[in-house]
Formats: C-alpha cells, structure tokens, sequence
C-alpha cells in the first residue's frame, strides 16, 4: 500500500516523540482506514467504515506533551475487530474526521435504520413484548 495520490483524506505514521519516525503507516479514504506496518515485511490491514462500531480517544501524560494520541477503532470486521491507531497527531480531530466518514460511509450504504433496528431489537427483553403472561 502506497499511501501516494490524492485519495486518502488523511494520512499519518505512528509517532515516537511527536516524530513520524516509524514504519507504521495510517490513511483514511472515503470509505476505509488503511494500517500498514514493517519495512521488510510488510503487514497491510483496512477495515470499510460502514462497519465501524465505535471510535476512542485516550492520551496518557507522555502523549499530551508530545501532541499525540491513540485512537481505538472496534469494527464489525472479523479479520480486524478492533485497530489502535498509537500515537498519531492531533486525535480528537482525527477521530471526529473518522466519525463523520463512518456515518457517511453508513449513509451511502442505508445502514442507519437497520443498525437501529437490530440494536432496538438486541436492548428490548423478550418478556415485556411477546403478550404472554409471565408465568409466576
């Protein structure tokens, strides 16, 4: 994965002292998050946005001096449930670019009122809604 052109919305490495000083590489197209580690060997992940689930923000003491943070994406994807995205500069931004691609890429896709749907279905409890009395 090249990371070259003008299709990525966002691109970053993962940072050491707010230095880009590293062989993992992180790029945001309209409808994926790319992740790219290795020099020699190289290991390319993607997970599509439409099924990104949820999105976190945590800097630790050394990460807010240094201007840096790392990003928790849990996705749907079973090859990549979950992908870190350490020490990448300005995260709250990145993560709010994120968000919107994400909802976007659901838009596009019609998700929004079958992911309701399903997880309106998932909360509710089965005894309060089937009309049969509860046996005591």
């Amino acid at each position: 994965m090249g990371f070259q052109g003008d299709m990525y919305i966002w691109k970053d490495r993962k940072r050491f002292w707010g230095m880009p000083l590293s062989f993992t590489r992180y790029a945001l197209s309209e409808d994926r998050l790319f992740f790219s580690v290795g020099f020699f060997s190289v290991r390319d992940e993607e997970v599509l946005l439409y099924r990104v689930r949820d999105l976190s923000v945590k800097r630790n003491l050394w990460q807010r001096i240094c201007g840096v943070g790392t990003i928790k994406v849990t996705s749907a994807d079973k090859s990549t449930p979950e992908l870190i995205l350490k020490n990448v500069k300005h995260p709250a931004d990145v993560k709010e670019r994120l968000h919107e691609n994400v909802e976007n890429a659901k838009l596009r896709r019609r998700m929004r009122v079958n992911e309701m749907m399903s997880d309106f279905h998932d909360d509710m409890d089965d005894d309060e809604f089937d009309d049969v009395p509860d046996a005591t």
